[in-house]
């Protein structure tokens, strides 16, 4: 029985000298939570230090883990004289096999040091690569489907051959190969550059602690708080010189993984739309059109050199760029190789999330310890990662495609290919009928928008009798082996460059490609996903669906007509994460209402493996103030529920009320709308009434754009207003600032910092409660419902459905008012505008940093005279 570990005392690789009490109750939590197998949710405002402490926490335990299994191993069979020579053999065998691989990383880190300072005095000629990319297309016969066993060119090799050439190959590379970590950490988040940030923390650590020789012979068994193992994060660790950067110092083996978007370095690919087609291409053709980035199987040198130079310091997606042109190494295939040796592997949701993406990566989960950052979002992402919509238009294309391609080829495929080609046809004709002459309802009728919503076994048996004897398991797996999509796609481009050349209209199987090619480049590739890989989808989905799922038909014309396959349980795709990891942590800045995540992500995990954290925050109590105002100025009810918000009373005490608050707010200040049409009509009925006018003359009024693009712009100018715009035209003493008018759950309530004078003050406007008349959420809520009666599960009462929409609606407010305070030194007032929120059920539902100093303001002059006190004392 190994001895149990416990959360040390002092975390000695934390950057600063003392910690807050809040950041060591974090690491000691997820210390704890790695040691006892948990799954976690935790919750760390912004500005609490939460990237740095979960990373010192789960290295410190992934180092005293390690120390643990050597001195297990070191008291296993210790009575046996024999037995404990031969495991000291080994153990120094081990260590000098780690020792060499250490020494070579110290060696990349100097050898990539020359080639930075190097390319930096030199213009790299750009190579002209693979010019059958772009121009050569291969002849007919590579558009036939492949076999079964052809799928693998090492299929005619017996086993016992291939695994001889292994262990040859393996012999011949002995001193390339570094000693296996058995456990890692996963670290996900939504974006590369959030990976990028981990990255920077990680940076932090104090590896010069790390770095220090640990004395394994000084103890003879593993101390009860580890004190010996708080040197360093790898055993034996001894002789790294990485010289005194941070960058190269670290000795945390870390990868960064990456899609081929981002990390692929033949330029002329980077052209293409289809960028994984066109990688697999110059993967599967000879040396003559091989990608001069990837060198053979047979040349292991190169890979082996990229993967060090990835290992030997933390490298984000841009600096695995870098290196992989300067070698002349593909980046994408240097990182998985990275991937057996790392201890810390960053990686985008959908890269862990994914199934398929796990297993292309050979990312195996097993007694692993995975955190997910920035989870607040994480169900939406589970929802949407399982929801495959397929239009008319493309359903037609692909049927068009698949129609012309088995004409063409007919006469070359085999038996069992024409059959199951048949079988697909006779499925997408079905489909496309179902779409085009669906009758809707009784109550759909002359109604612009309807959506009908069934089971995916209804959906079927509607297809008609042929549908229904479809094996859609082997149609799955046809897909899969025979890779029809791509050869159908592949031909359909081939075909419309052919009619390109000569000067004819290009082919109407083509016609889901909305843009025309550039010259050079394959037609489709620079346009939309080929049609059949959006089909494959949706009968892969149909394949793999249960009672979890509904399909949808929305759409009045049938050209205009859309089929969705719908998820309802997030967990399904998250249960494996879970059931395979030592230990999960979903972390985030504002994690509440916690229930969400318990009730629809944990059902089957048992109670005695959740834990939930949330800690207070690292600014003084002074510094932040939060109101609940239930009354206008007029002394009216403020209730913005849906049918009220066109009550020009309500509207008016609105204005008021934000026209009071720009007397004594200071900077600047964001309010958050609950939809953009409410905003929309608050704008239209202030400016008639000219109240709008009176408040802008207080403070510039900005607006949260719809487009995208516009974003930056608007974020720029508002900046630049409260900062430069109007610092000469000091008022009293404050600075006039400006207003940001946003809408909950949209572009700016969320991941954006609105620090200091950018947000020093919050408002949210009613309760953004998501439309109720959406076929999608009427779906959800009716299946929680069903599976709360099902199992019987009511925790306190509560009826299921009403607690999600309750939690989503709570979950986007707890985003947006996390926009401000954001960092120890920060202070700001968030108030929220409308009576429900002094309800203890909704009340409960806040962040606990926030929750616990609610003042609910039964009068507006209360909450003035709050509001005036609070930006008095902090007026310098």
């Amino acid at each position: 029985m190994s001895l149990p570990l416990h959360p040390p005392d002092n975390f000695d690789a934390f950057p600063y000298d003392t910690p807050y009490s809040i950041q060591k109750d974090l690491m000691r939590h997820v210390y704890e939570s790695i040691e006892g197998k948990k799954v976690s949710v935790v919750e760390s405002p912004t500005g609490t230090g939460k990237t740095l402490t979960l990373l010192c926490a789960s290295l410190t335990w992934l180092s005293d883990d390690r120390l643990r299994s050597t001195r297990a191993a070191e008291t296993r069979d210790a009575s046996d004289w024999v037995a404990a020579q031969a495991q000291q053999i080994k153990k120094r065998e081990l260590a000098d096999r780690e020792q060499e691989y250490q020494a070579r990383l110290a060696e990349m880190r100097k050898h990539e040091a020359a080639l930075r300072k190097a390319s930096s005095g030199r213009v790299r000629k750009r190579r002209r690569v693979l010019e059958t990319v772009q121009e050569t297309l291969p002849d007919d016969s590579a558009f036939l489907p492949d076999d079964d066993d052809a799928a693998d060119p090492e299929d005619n090799i017996s086993p016992a051959v291939r695994a001889l050439m292994r262990r040859v190959e393996q012999s011949a590379n002995t001193k390339l190969e570094p000693v296996c970590t058995p456990t890692k950490i996963y670290y996900t988040s939504r974006t590369h550059s959030q990976l990028s940030q981990v990255l920077s923390e990680l940076r932090k650590l104090k590896h010069d602690l790390m770095m220090k020789e640990q004395d394994t012979k000084s103890s003879s068994a593993l101390p009860s708080n580890q004190e010996s193992s708080r040197n360093v994060f790898d055993v034996g660790v001894s002789i790294l010189d990485g010289g005194s950067d941070p960058k190269t110092a670290s000795v945390t083996k870390t990868v960064s993984l990456g899609s081929r978007k981002y990390l692929c370095i033949n330029d002329e690919v980077k052209k293409l739309h289809d960028i994984d087609e066109a990688c697999r291409e110059l993967l599967a053709d000879s040396s003559s059109r091989r990608c001069p980035h990837l060198p053979p199987s047979d040349d292991r040198i190169r890979m082996m050199d990229l993967r060090d130079h990835i290992l030997a310091s933390p490298k984000d997606i841009e600096d695995l760029v870098e290196i992989g042109q300067m070698l002349g190494t593909c980046p994408y295939f240097g990182s998985r190789e990275a991937i057996p040796q790392a201890e810390l592997v960053l990686l985008p949701y959908n890269l862990l999330l994914d199934k398929t993406a796990r297993e292309a990566l050979n990312i195996d989960l097993a007694n692993q310890i995975v955190i997910v950052d920035e989870a607040h979002n994480l169900i939406a992402t589970l929802l949407s990662l399982a929801t495959i919509s397929l239009s008319f238009r493309t359903l037609s294309s692909s049927l068009d495609q698949l129609t012309v391609y088995f004409s063409k080829f007919r006469n070359r495929l085999t038996p069992h290919h024409a059959l199951h080609l048949k079988r697909l046809m006779t499925l997408l004709v079905a489909l496309r009928s179902a779409l085009s002459s669906r009758s809707m309802s009784e109550k759909t009728k002359g109604v612009k928008e309807t959506t009908e919503v069934m089971t995916v076994g209804e959906f079927i048996r509607s297809l008609g009798r042929k549908v229904e004897g479809v094996n859609f398991a082997e149609i799955e797996t046809y897909l899969r082996s025979s890779k029809i999509a791509r050869k159908i796609s592949g031909y359909a481009d081939k075909m419309s460059q052919d009619a390109a050349k000569e000067g004819t209209p290009r082919l109407s199987t083509a016609e889901s490609y909305e843009h025309t090619p550039a010259v050079g480049q394959r037609p489709g590739r620079s346009g939309a996903v080929p049609p059949l890989y959006a089909v494959e989808s949706f009968l892969v989905a149909l394949n793999n669906a249960s009672e979890d799922g509904r399909i949808s038909i929305s759409g009045s014309k049938p050209e205009e007509r859309e089929i969705k396959y719908q998820h309802l349980n997030p967990s399904t795709h998250f249960a494996d994460v879970i059931d395979a990891a030592r230990c999960v942590l979903l972390a985030g800045g504002t994690m509440s209402p916690m229930s969400d995540f318990t009730n629809q992500l944990f059902s089957h995990v048992p109670q005695d493996r959740i834990s939930t954290f949330s800690c207070g925050h690292v600014i003084p109590a002074s510094n932040l103030q939060t109101l609940i105002l239930k009354k206008g100025p007029a002394g009216g009810d403020l209730l913005f529920k849906y049918d009220q918000r066109g009550n020009a009373s309500v509207l008016a005490e609105l204005g008021q009320i934000i026209s009071n608050f720009a007397n004594v707010v200071s900077g600047g200040m964001v309010v958050f709308f609950p939809s953009y049409s409410f905003l929309d009509q608050v704008k239209a009925v202030w400016t008639e009434s000219k109240l709008l006018d009176k408040i802008a003359a207080k403070k510039k009024i900005f607006y949260e754009p719809r487009d995208n693009a516009e974003v930056d712009t608007v974020l720029q100018q508002y900046t630049k207003c409260i900062y430069e715009g109007e610092t000469m035209a000091q008022v009293n003493g404050r600075k006039p600032g400006a207003f940001m008018f946003a809408v909950v759950g949209a572009k700016l309530s969320e991941g954006l910092n609105f620090s200091d004078d950018l947000a020093r003050a919050v408002m949210v406007i009613g309760l953004p409660f998501a439309n109720l008349n959406s076929p999608d959420l009427k779906e959800r809520l009716k299946y929680v419902k069903a599976l709360q009666n099902k199992t019987g599960n009511t925790p306190g009462g509560k009826d299921a459905g009403t607690e999600l929409y309750e939690n989503m609606c709570m979950n986007a407010v707890n985003q947006s008012i996390g926009r401000a305070i954001r960092h120890r030194g920060d202070w700001a007032s968030l108030i929220l505008v409308d009576s429900r929120y002094a309800s203890p059920r909704i009340r409960q539902k806040l962040p606990k940093w926030i929750g616990e100093t609610t003042y609910v303001c039964e009068t507006f002059g209360q909450g003035m005279k709050e509001v005036g006190s609070f930006f008095r004392q902090k007026r310098p």
